[in-house]
């Protein structure tokens, strides 16, 4: 018991903590620099997947209209899957925008290869409604194409809350933003952020129905010699989902499908073809899945322990507290009514456990539903 402990919390400190700092470290003699041109305007096709977005697709539709970038060389496609709503009437009324329309909904992936198929543009821009882009963002996340060792590349996000402060999602996402800055000075990305990405248009014939668009474009990438760089100065921002249920659903959804992803590409792991990617894989993909597994033994394995060392009572007694005051939060959050309309009432400080212990129960239950046989074909745009 005493060594799965610290084999335990020696894993969780390594898959948060440990691979940014061997990263870092890294970054010091190994710096691979992306040859940006801002100059640089291909025609492009940018890709907006929609599915019954009627009450904010006029929104994205104005943002997608004050975009910067030649028009001539621009092509705005967007796909629907199989909405049932007003929203493909309303992009046909648009003038200079074309429909793909999946007559059966297969899910956003399925209606992203029917507009694949259809695309003309050398770059393949994706977006989709809850994402608002800067005036300049297309050819931000463009620039980074004239450089011929980039097979894709993604925004950096900016999560708000409805007040447009940053939330407990947004301190995560801050940190996964640090990270890929990371990835992609010293190699390349693991992950692309998928509400605003963007690839070459040969990385993305082999479109995958079934598969995490945003994850499986950069493994693409990678098999054809290329690398996925993450560009700062494209930004998409987005605010948080009101329904804490249904953020707990994507968040499930997202996982599983990224499962589904890594079990395709097993082959990747091999550092012999693939090199330092293979470890930066294992280290941001596989044990951060891994991590509810070690968090679970830590915690058993340390109470059995406890008696022989106020080292592991005290540690026994922090992951109480942290797991209680994740707990709190999520009790507050019941009794508060409402709180889209009057406020978040519950303490900040809350906010940080709640959102690790959700985090990381998101990815346990993903990996229950993929052993039981479960697949996240289907698509629920957010609600935010």
């Amino acid at each position: 018991m005493l060594v799965l402990f610290w084999i335990s919390l020696v894993f969780v400190f390594y898959a948060y903590i440990g691979y940014p700092v061997s990263l870092f470290l890294l970054s010091s003699f190994r710096h691979r620099h992306v040859s940006r041109d801002e100059k640089y305007t291909p025609k492009i096709t940018l890709i907006i997947t929609v599915h019954n977005e009627e009450k904010r697709i006029i929104e994205k539709i104005q943002n997608t209209l004050a975009l910067d970038y030649p028009k001539e060389n621009l092509e705005v496609l967007f796909a629907s899957d199989a909405s049932t709503d007003a929203t493909d009437e309303i992009v046909r009324s648009c003038e200079g925008f074309k429909l793909v329309r999946s007559h059966v909904r297969k899910g956003k992936e399925f209606a992203q290869k029917l507009a694949v198929e259809q695309a003309s543009g050398l770059i393949l821009v994706f977006s989709d409604v809850a994402t608002l882009l800067e005036k300049n963002g297309l050819r931000k996340i463009v620039a980074n194409f004239a450089d011929d060792t980039v097979g894709c590349a993604s925004s950096e996000d900016r999560f708000m809350d409805s007040d447009g402060n940053s939330s407990a999602e947004g301190i995560y996402v801050r940190y996964e933003m640090f990270l890929r800055k990371l990835e992609s000075r010293v190699n390349t990305l693991v992950g692309l952020s998928g509400s605003f990405f963007a690839a070459r248009a040969e990385v993305c014939k082999n479109w995958a129905e079934d598969l995490q668009s945003d994850f499986n474009t950069v493994l693409n990438s990678v098999k054809l010699g290329l690398r996925g760089v993450l560009d700062p100065e494209a930004v998409g921002y987005y605010t948080n989902i009101a329904n804490e249920k249904k953020e707990f659903d994507r968040k499930v959804r997202t996982v599983l499908r990224g499962i589904s992803v890594m079990v395709r590409n097993l082959g990747l792991l091999n550092p012999i073809k693939y090199g330092l990617f293979s470890w930066q894989l294992l280290s941001h993909k596989i044990c951060r899945w891994m991590v509810p597994l070690a968090l679970l033994l830590a915690f058993i394995s340390n109470a059995f322990i406890i008696r022989y060392s106020w080292v592991f009572l005290t540690a026994f007694a922090l992951q109480i507290i942290f797991y209680s005051l994740a707990l709190l939060h999520s009790k507050i959050g019941e009794h508060t009514e409402n709180e889209t309309r009057h406020g978040n009432r519950r303490p900040g400080f809350l906010r940080v456990p709640y959102y690790l212990v959700t985090v990381n129960v998101s990815i346990l239950v993903a990996w229950l539903k993929y052993f039981k046989g479960e697949r996240a074909t289907y698509w629920e745009p957010s609600k935010r």
